[in-house]
């Protein structure tokens, strides 16, 4: 959202929603609990690959608060939503000397424990709006929403910010991940780059069709 505006217009596309647990529908059923003692791995083009825990990861960075849109490929928008966390920057910066993130990295893909990963951009996870998160609305993630850390990355689209982040991988290439041919390299709202294929515009009654579907699986309670 716009700093300092309290009712900013939406992206082109979007309408506003609450915010719930979504995603992949072949993700709907796959329910990671809270971890405890979380490592995470970073790995791909570094010399020194790593593993390490939350807090050796976010520990000694300082904390940020950030109020931002979250908007969904789908074409809703969870608005005005508060986290905390640490800007993924921070952490880039220190690990460049800690693991030797070499200079054809361009990309880094974050994975979640729930095997769901996704690619940005190096330059664009750089920017200042995009937080490894642990806090959401005053209080700790919850499982559905991403515990213990998620990535936040609010220019793009949500598929873009992983939740429940185990590692780090740095590559020379865009790697589609997850949302395999759906997924735009960039990914950004403001530019509608909704995927690689057709142009924004165009997915918009697509996902809108798809969209009561999936939500039905992700509210239906998994199977025992």
């Amino acid at each position: 959202m716009v700093p300092g505006s309290e009712n900013p217009p939406l992206p082109p596309g979007q309408v506003p929603a609450p915010l719930r647990r979504f995603g992949l529908p072949r993700f709907a059923r796959v329910r990671p609990q809270e971890p405890t003692g979380t490592v995470v791995t970073v790995t791909g083009f570094v010399e020194r690959p790593v593993q390490r825990s939350l807090d050796d990861l976010l520990g000694p960075h300082r904390r940020q608060a950030l109020r931002a849109d979250l908007h969904c490929v789908t074409t809703w928008s969870a608005r005005d939503l508060h986290w905390e966390g640490v800007r993924f920057r921070a952490v880039h910066e220190a690990l460049v000397d800690d693991v030797g993130v070499t200079r054809t990295a361009a990309w880094v893909t974050f994975v979640g424990v729930d095997g769901y990963r996704s690619c940005l951009r190096l330059d664009d996870a750089l920017a200042d709006d995009v937080l490894l998160a642990d806090r959401l609305g005053g209080a700790a993630l919850t499982p559905d929403h991403g515990a213990p850390v998620r990535l936040v990355a609010p220019a793009h689209y949500g598929y873009k910010s992983v939740k429940h982040v185990c590692a780090i991988e740095y590559s020379p290439t865009f790697d589609p991940g997850s949302a395999k041919w759906a997924a735009h390299p960039r990914g950004r709202v403001a530019r509608e780059e909704r995927s690689r294929y057709l142009p924004g515009p165009l997915w918009r009654p697509i996902w809108r069709a798809l969209l009561p579907g999936v939500r039905r699986r992700y509210d239906d309670p998994p199977a025992p």
